[in-house]
C-alpha cells in the first residue's frame, strides 16, 4: 500500500497517466492501477520486473528521489503485512530480521498516522481528478491490529531466539508511533520497565537498547532519559561515541548497506558511512526533529571533534549549523541541558564554521 502511493507520486512527478505507464512498460493498465493501490504489492513482483521499472522511472522523466524511496516503502509494506497477517515463526518477522532506519519508520509513520515523511511533505501537491487517497493511511482497523501486534511482539520477543532483543526494542520503538492515550500509557509503561538498562554506563551489549528506549520516552514527551543517556553512555566513551555515530549513519541513510543486527554499531574504525554524508544528514534533522536536539547537538560536536575540517568542505551546510546554533543558544526551541548548551556552544565558536 505505501509503495503503490510512492510509485504513484513518481508517475506524477513524471506528468504521465496510468496508461501511459502501462503502455511504456508493456503491460496492462489493470496491472498499474493494482500496483498503485496496493492490491499487487511491488514486492511481489518477480526481480528483473521489479529492476526494470525502478530503471524506467527516472528514464520517463520520474522524480530520481522519490524513486528512491521505493525501497523504503516496501520495507514499511513488509512490517505492516507481517503485523496484519504474522509470521508463525518470530524469528523471521521483518523486525527480527535487519536493522531498519529512518526511511523505514517515516513510510510506517504516514501509513499509521497519515503523516508523510518531510522529504513529501514539502513537495507541492500535484492537481489530481476524482477521490484519489492523499495519503497511504491504513483503514482504522487494520492500525489498530498494526499496533496491537506491536505490543505483542514486544512482549513476546523472547520467541525470537537471538533475534529477540533486536525485535523487542524495534517493535517496542514504533508502537510510540500510536498517539491513542490508552496506546502511550502502555507504551510509556513498557519502557519504563526496561529503564534499567538506561543505568549503565559506557559500552556495553545492552546499549542498543539503552538507545532505543531513551529516544522512544523522549519521543513520548519525557527528555531526561535521553540526557541521562548522553550522559553516562557516550560522553568520555570511546566505543560508546563510536556506537552512536555508526547508528546515526545507517539511521539517517549514510551508511553503506544493510545489518541483520546491532553488531556493527561497535565498530570502532568508523569505516561503515561517510562524514560529509552524516554532517549534511545530522544538520538537516537538528529542525526537522527537535525531541531529539539533545541528541543532534552531541552528536554533532562529536563529529566535529573528530573531523574538525568538515565545515570547510561543504560551507553551505555549515552556514545552516551556524544559523541553527545561534537560534538554539537564543532560546528558540526546546530548554536544553547545561551539557547540551556547552556543545552548541563550541559547535558554534568552532573556527572552521567562524571562517565560512
Amino acid at each position: 500500500m505505501v509503495a503503490g502511493f510512492v510509485l504513484r507520486l513518481c508517475r506524477e512527478s513524471a506528468g504521465h497517466t496510468q496508461a501511459r505507464i502501462a503502455e511504456v512498460l508493456g503491460v496492462d493498465l489493470a496491472t498499474v492501477q493494482g500496483w498503485e493501490s496496493g492490491r499487487r504489492p511491488l514486492a511481489n513482483m518477480k526481480a528483473g520486473a521489479l529492476l526494470e521499472l525502478r530503471r524506467r522511472l527516472p528514464a520517463l522523466g520520474a522524480d530520481a528521489a522519490l524513486v528512491g524511496m521505493l525501497d523504503a516503502a516496501m520495507d514499511a509494506d513488509r512490517i505492516i503485512g507481517a503485523a496484519l497477517g504474522p509470521p508463525q515463526d518470530a524469528a523471521r518477522h521483518p523486525l527480527a530480521g535487519w536493522v531498519h532506519d529512518r526511511a523505514v519508520a517515516h513510510m510506517i509513520g504516514w501509513a499509521a498516522q497519515g503523516t508523510p515523511p518531510p522529504q513529501i511533505a514539502a513537495r507541492p501537491r500535484p492537481p489530481r481528478r476524482g477521490a484519489a487517497p492523499k495519503t497511504p493511511l491504513l483503514p482504522a482497523a487494520d492500525r489498530q491490529q498494526f499496533f496491537e501486534h506491536l505490543r505483542q511482539a514486544a512482549e513476546e520477543a523472547h520467541r525470537a531466539g537471538q533475534a529477540a532483543p533486536l525485535l523487542r526494542r524495534q517493535a517496542l520503538y514504533l508502537t510510540s508511533y500510536d498517539r491513542r492515550p490508552e496506546a502511550r500509557a502502555w507504551t510509556t509503561h513498557a519502557l519504563h520497565q526496561g529503564r534499567r538498562v538506561l543505568g549503565l554506563r559506557g559500552w556495553s551489549d545492552r546499549w542498543a537498547e539503552a538507545r532505543s528506549t531513551a529516544t522512544a520516552l523522549a519521543r513520548q514527551g519525557d527528555p531526561q532519559p535521553l540526557v541521562d543517556f548522553i550522559d553516562r553512555a557516550l560522553c568520555d566513551d570511546d566505543q560508546g561515541e563510536a556506537a552512536n555515530l555508526n547508528y546515526w549513519a545507517h539511521w539517517l541513510g549514510a551508511g553503506r548497506g544493510q545489518h541483520a543486527d546491532d553488531r556493527f554499531m561497535a565498530d570502532r574504525d568508523l569505516t561503515g558511512w561517510e562524514p560529509v554524508a552524516l554532517f549534511r544528514l545530522l544538520v538537516q534533522g537538528v529542525d526537522e526533529a527537535p525531541t531529539y536536539v539533545e541528541l543532534y547537538a552531541h552528536t554533532l560536536w562529536a563529529l566535529l571533534r573528530l573531523h574538525p575540517w568538515l565545515p570547510l568542505a561543504v560551507p553551505g551546510t555549515a552556514g545552516l549549523l551556524t544559523s541553527q546554533a545561534e537560534k538554539l543558544l537564543d532560546g528558540a526551541g526546546p530548554v536544553l541541558s547545561s551539557r547540551a548548551r556547552r556543545e552548541i556552544t563550541a559547535v558554534h565558536q568552532h573556527s572552521a564554521l567562524r571562517s565560512t
